[in-house]
């Protein structure tokens, strides 16, 4: 699977990418993952990508010829399945959505920066919008990243046991259940002797109840939806 990321910053996305899962993704050629820095596709001397709005207001707004010019040199190299544009007004990112994009095959993701992107961008290239709260960040270089995270680990192959991702919080709707390891007792606190049983039938009983009860006392609104 491929990922293609638009960013002013394209150093703050460097760390990211460079550990853990997603480093091991990319060495398996699991994933590919390219930052491409907007100030490239700046046709002014200045290599400035943002201007002041129409209207008037507060903030700078990022131009639309910078974003249109990359976009249209990278489609123009391959198919794209979704062009998201990373935003606090998208739509909420849940594991729904990491699951149904863990299906494409190529992304493109814009990130936005100060009062964020010209509407046109938006209404002529964008496919998809993305939140992942309802707060304000500073750019979407780390909702990015958030996204290629949730993204990746679901792709075949890219976590060393294949259940895992399967078996995470929200895949059923319900939050997991909780999960211990050595030692049995630490200073008194004991793992449930259920977990110790060796009995896969009443263990597997015992989750599904545990995380009935900490979705119901944690996050009782996924159970009314």
């Amino acid at each position: 699977m491929r990922f293609d990321i638009i960013t002013v910053l394209p150093a703050l996305l460097e760390s990211p990418f460079a550990h853990s899962i997603l480093q091991r993704a990319q060495h398996k050629n699991l994933v590919e993952i390219h930052v491409h820095n907007l100030r490239d596709y700046a046709k002014n001397k200045q290599k400035s990508v943002d201007d002041y709005p129409y209207g008037g207001g507060s903030g700078m707004v990022m131009q639309i010829e910078p974003f249109a010019f990359c976009i249209e040199k990278l489609l123009s190299e391959r198919v794209y399945d979704e062009i998201i544009y990373m935003t606090p007004d998208g739509e909420t990112l849940d594991q729904q959505i990491a699951n149904g994009l863990s299906t494409k095959q190529n992304l493109i993701i814009l990130c936005g920066h100060y009062k964020g992107i010209d509407q046109r961008i938006r209404d002529i290239f964008v496919t998809k919008e993305i939140s992942v709260g309802d707060y304000v960040l500073s750019g979407g270089e780390l909702p990015a990243a958030i996204v290629v995270d949730a993204i990746s680990r679901l792709i075949p192959g890219v976590l060393s046991d294949e259940t895992s991702a399967l078996s995470d919080s929200f895949q059923d709707g319900l939050l997991d259940a909780p999960i211990y390891t050595r030692p049995a007792d630490w200073r008194g606190h004991k793992v449930p002797e259920i977990l110790l049983s060796g009995h896969e039938a009443k263990i597997a009983a015992w989750r599904d109840q545990q995380q009935l009860e900490r979705t119901l006392a944690r996050r009782p609104d996924l159970l009314n939806d």
